[in-house]
């Protein structure tokens, strides 16, 4: 099937999934995206297709063909990546894929498996990300290391990592609020002097606070202290 064949195909099936009130709505949530290219597809449809995609030899047809136009389909490279299941080839494809996400939801949605089961590779791969000064590429690398490596895997350099990321942009301030956020709520012996002693801008600072205490896992007795605790 030649490539503008099985582009066509894979967007007229996206078209069909369209539900108009949710592109309606969803448009207000990604300001960045002209409307004209939101299909308006709800997520786990859009996870079913790539499923069933990703078993056929269109999908690495797809997968060639950057950039792509629809916010939808960006959404479904990613989702495809997702599956894939050679580490190294995983890689490739996100340092391809990558730059051409413009978008947060476009960056956050996809967790591929294959990251979980190679993380030392992994943080190599995402020190290297942190340090483009790209955007959604950093914004990507924090939110692979508050997935992966907030648990057992934790170590106390890698809130040191984030903190010292430089960026004036708001997509990767906040995604820094949300890592400290989430890193309160599981390493909090760890991650408080963060907080207590102001190693965080003043609005990361004020951002991870807000978060935390929004937080079901964050206990009441730790709200209240870090209430205390916002910068004003």
């Amino acid at each position: 099937m030649e490539e503008k064949d099985t582009i066509r195909r894979i967007r007229e099936e996206l078209f069909a999934m369209q539900d108009a009130d949710y592109r309606e709505f969803h448009s207000k949530l990604i300001p960045n995206i002209a409307p004209e290219r939101i299909i308006g597809v709800r997520t786990p449809q859009l996870r079913k297709y790539a499923k069933q995609l990703a078993k056929t030899e269109e999908a690495s047809v797809f997968l060639e063909e950057l950039p792509h136009y629809y916010y939808e389909e960006n959404n479904l490279h990613g989702f495809l990546l997702e599956q894939v299941k050679d580490f190294d080839a995983c890689i490739a494809q996100w340092n391809r894929f990558l730059p051409f996400v413009d978008n947060w939801a476009t960056c956050d949605m996809p967790s591929p498996k294959v990251f979980g089961k190679h993380l030392p590779g992994l943080l190599t791969q995402l020190r290297l990300w942190m340090d483009t000064g790209e955007t959604y590429t950093v914004r990507f690398a924090i939110g692979m290391l508050m997935r992966f490596y907030l648990d057992d895997a934790f170590s106390p350099e890698y809130p040191a990592l984030v903190a010292a990321v430089e960026s004036d942009e708001y997509y990767v301030n906040m995604m820094v609020a949300w890592y400290f956020a989430t890193a309160l709520a599981k390493q909090w012996e760890a991650v408080i002097p963060y907080i207590e002693e102001r190693r965080l801008a003043q609005w990361r600072h004020n951002k991870a606070i807000q978060k935390a205490v929004e937080s079901s896992r964050i206990t009441p007795e730790q709200k209240s202290y870090l209430r205390g605790l916002r910068w004003k």
